[in-house]
Order: structure tokens, then C-alpha cells, then sequence
């Protein structure tokens, strides 16, 4: 039997058979704050009513920045060097440079988490270019601005982690790395926009998108996604990463998504066609109770 990832990965089946579940156990979630949110700008907290960019940041004019989308668990930030890596290889590549090292934005997220007294939720961490002109060029802006914010997050109910989630091909196709490569997270999503707006008018619940000739796109440096290949790895999963076209995807016997607001969910119909027996499947469901074992006790301590 074989799985496919949607960014083009085959893995092989395992032997048992566990029931799929979101990998925030809600049961132990910390409740929602009932104070306002405080949001890290540039140095300095605000509450969420007082927190503002200003109208000529180039951030909200071009969508000239980047950012992080982390998770944090019980207590600890899961794979928060990894994604700071990430930032700062977008930052290196749009030629925008963040004005803290990476140990001063650790802290700094640590400690807008801490403000808000949460051990389980969302961080944003946005990089834009700053201040500028209403004219185009970068060298207009002369600070870039550090935004940080946490909430808590539920991406889908739980019962779609339990029942499994449709996807339908769109007809925008993914920006082909030789215009802007997807591998740098820039605050202009609008290639990605369009296809949810696709999936909204479908009715379906993800919109799978294709690249240039025609294969399913493959995904920027996945963090969960690397998180699967470790878990296959120390189960004894074999994985290989190929070009996988519909058709792939349509005669799996299974298929998953992954993402750091998603987690690890199942996919169980695609363009109306069912994926294998058109429910979760034992791969899955592996991945998932690991995934959800490595959340709860590893990371990067916020309350040390």
C-alpha cells in the first residue's frame, strides 16, 4: 500500500491501525485569555487594540516582508530553531535584514508568549521592510519592523481530523520559483489567496495546486513535513520524493497534509474522486500519534 504526501512523497504502509486526531489535545488546552492579547512591536508590547504599523509600511504597500508561522505545546515552542532558520534564509533572499539576532528573537517570542500566559497556541512572527515612501524601492525604508503575535489556534473542528478533509485542484498554478521562489514565506500570499478563493467557490476544504508542467506542487521547506520523514525514519517507513501528478494522487491509498497550523491531517477525497477506502488510514493515523507524542515533550522551554 503507498501514501502520498502532497508535496510529492510516497511513503509505505505500517501494520496497525489507530484512530486519527488532532494533535492538540483540547481536553488539556490552556483556556483563552480573557485580558487583551499583547503584541510585540518593534521593542515594545501593546495591546491588541493599541498595536499599529504605520500605512506606509512597505509590508502592507508591497507585501515586502516575511514571516513564521510557529506552534507551541505544553509549554514549549516545537521547532523554534528551525523555524528561525527558515526566517532568516527568506530574509538572506529578498535581501531584508532583521535588525536583532536570532538569541534576541528568541527571547523576544519567548517573552511576548509569556505576556500573554499561554502554554499552548499560535506565534506570528512578521518581518516587514518598514517604513517607507509610496514609491516602490526598498531603500526608501531604512528600519525594518519586528511584529510578533500569539493566539490560540484551531485550524479545523476536530472531526475533520477524525473524518478526513477534501481537496480540489485549481487552476491557479503555483508562482514558479524563476518569478518568486514559494520557498521564501513573503507577506504576499496572493498566489495562495486565489487558490483558497477556489476551494471556497468548489466547496471543498484545501485547494491542491499544480506547478508549471502540470505536477502537484511541491511545498516550501515544510517544517512538520520534515517532522513525517523523522517519524518514518524511526519506525522503519521507507519514503522517496518524486513528481506526482492527479493521478497520483487520485489512486492512493492514502493521503495527508501537513503544516504548521494544520499539523498532520488526513485527506479522504480529491476533485470528488474517494482516496483509498475514503477515510483516514493506518499511515496516518501513525504519524499523527507520534506527531502528537513529539509536540507534547519536546521544544524549546517558554516557562524556564
Amino acid at each position: 500500500m503507498k501514501t502520498t504526501n502532497a508535496g510529492g512523497t510516497v511513503i509505505d504502509e505500517p501494520k496497525s491501525r489507530e484512530a486519527v486526531k488532532p494533535a492538540v489535545d483540547k481536553s488539556t488546552a490552556a483556556k483563552p485569555a480573557t485580558k487583551p492579547s499583547q503584541i510585540y512591536v518593534d521593542g515594545k508590547f501593546y495591546a491588541e487594540g493599541e498595536a499599529k504599523v504605520s500605512v506606509f509600511d512597505h509590508g502592507l504597500l508591497y507585501g515586502d516582508g516575511i514571516f513564521e508561522g510557529i506552534r507551541f505545546y505544553n509549554g514549549r515552542v516545537f521547532r523554534l530553531e528551525e523555524h528561525l532558520e527558515r526566517l532568516w534564509d527568506s530574509a538572506r533572499s529578498i535581501l531584508l535584514e532583521i535588525p536583532m539576532s536570532q538569541r534576541a528573537m528568541t527571547e523576544a517570542l519567548l517573552e511576548t508568549i509569556r505576556q500573554n500566559d499561554l502554554r499552548e497556541g499560535y506565534i506570528r512572527l512578521i518581518v516587514t521592510r518598514g517604513v517607507g515612501n509610496l514609491g516602490l524601492n526598498p531603500e526608501q525604508c531604512k528600519t525594518p519592523s519586528v511584529i510578533i503575535i500569539t493566539a490560540q489556534i484551531a485550524l479545523y473542528p476536530e472531526t475533520v481530523y477524525r473524518n478526513g478533509l477534501s481537496v480540489v485542484t485549481c487552476a491557479t498554478r503555483r508562482t514558479n520559483p524563476s518569478a518568486l521562489n514559494p520557498a521564501v514565506k513573503s507577506l504576499n500570499y496572493l498566489n495562495n489567496v486565489m487558490a483558497r478563493i477556489e476551494a471556497n467557490l468548489a466547496k471543498a476544504d484545501e485547494a491542491l495546486m499544480l506547478n508549471d508542467e502540470g505536477n502537484v506542487a511541491g511545498a516550501l521547506r515544510g517544517i512538520t513535513r520534515s517532522v513525517v520523514f523523522e517519524i518514518a525514519a524511526e519506525t522503519g517507513i521507507k519514503v522517496s520524493e518524486t513528481d506526482i501528478t492527479r493521478h497520483d494522487v487520485f489512486i492512493a491509498d492514502e493521503c495527508f497534509l501537513t503544516g504548521t497550523a494544520a499539523e498532520i491531517i488526513p485527506v479522504v477525497k480529491a476533485d470528488g474522486r474517494p482516496i483509498g477506502t475514503g477515510k483516514p488510514g493506518p499511515i496516518t493515523a501513525r504519524m499523527v500519534a507520534r506527531f502528537r507524542e513529539m509536540t507534547r515533550e519536546t521544544g524549546t522551554p517558554i516557562y524556564s
